[in-house]
C-alpha cells in the first residue's frame, strides 16, 4: 500500500512537472506572437498606405531613382519584457520565479525575426507576397524533479504574423 502511494506521488509529481514547462512553452510563445503582431501592426501605414498603385510594400525613395525597404522589426525584446516579465542578463532575457531569491524560472535568448515585405506595385496582386514577420526564438526552462535540479528543457518557437489586405 504504501509502495504504491509513493508511486502515485512520484507519477504525480512528474506529470505536474510535464504541465508546468507547457504552461510555460505555451505562455511565451503566446507572448513572442503578440510582440510580432504588434511589429506588424506597428508597420501597417508603411506598407498598406493608399496609393495610386493600390497596396504596395513599405519603400521609400532611396534618394536616386531606386526604392528602399522600410520597415522595422520593432522592439520583440522590450515588449517580452514588460508582457511576461523577463529582464536582461548577460545578453539573454531571464525571468525569476517570485519576489524573493533569484530563482531562475526561464531564460529566452536567440530572438531572430525576418521580415518579407510585400511587393511594390505588384504585376499580380492576388497572388503577391503579403507582408509578414516570422520570429524564431529560444526557450530554456529548468526541469526539477524530486528536489533536484535536472537537465535543462530547450525548445525553439516559431511564430509567424501577416496582413492580408481585405479591400
Amino acid at each position: 500500500m504504501i509502495a504504491v502511494t509513493l508511486s502515485l506521488v512520484i507519477i504525480f509529481c512528474g506529470v505536474s512537472e510535464y504541465f508546468r514547462l507547457q504552461v510555460i512553452a505555451a505562455g511565451v510563445k503566446e507572448a513572442v506572437e503578440d510582440a510580432v503582431i504588434s511589429a506588424v501592426n506597428d508597420n501597417y501605414a508603411g506598407v498598406y498606405h493608399g496609393v495610386r498603385e493600390g497596396y504596395s510594400g513599405g519603400y521609400m525613395p532611396d534618394g536616386e531613382e531606386g526604392w528602399e525597404m522600410a520597415v522595422s522589426e520593432g522592439d520583440i525584446y522590450a515588449y517580452l519584457d514588460s508582457v511576461i516579465g523577463t529582464e536582461p542578463a548577460g545578453g539573454r532575457r531571464v525571468k525569476y520565479a517570485g519576489d524573493s531569491g533569484r530563482v531562475v524560472e526561464y531564460v529566452v535568448d536567440g530572438l531572430d525575426v525576418t521580415i518579407r515585405n510585400a511587393p511594390l506595385a505588384p504585376s499580380d496582386p492576388q497572388n503577391a507576397q503579403r507582408f509578414e514577420a516570422d520570429a524564431v526564438i529560444r526557450l530554456e526552462a529548468p526541469v526539477r524533479f524530486g528536489g533536484r535540479l535536472l537537465p535543462s528543457m530547450h525548445i525553439t518557437l516559431k511564430v509567424q504574423a501577416g496582413y492580408i489586405e481585405v479591400f
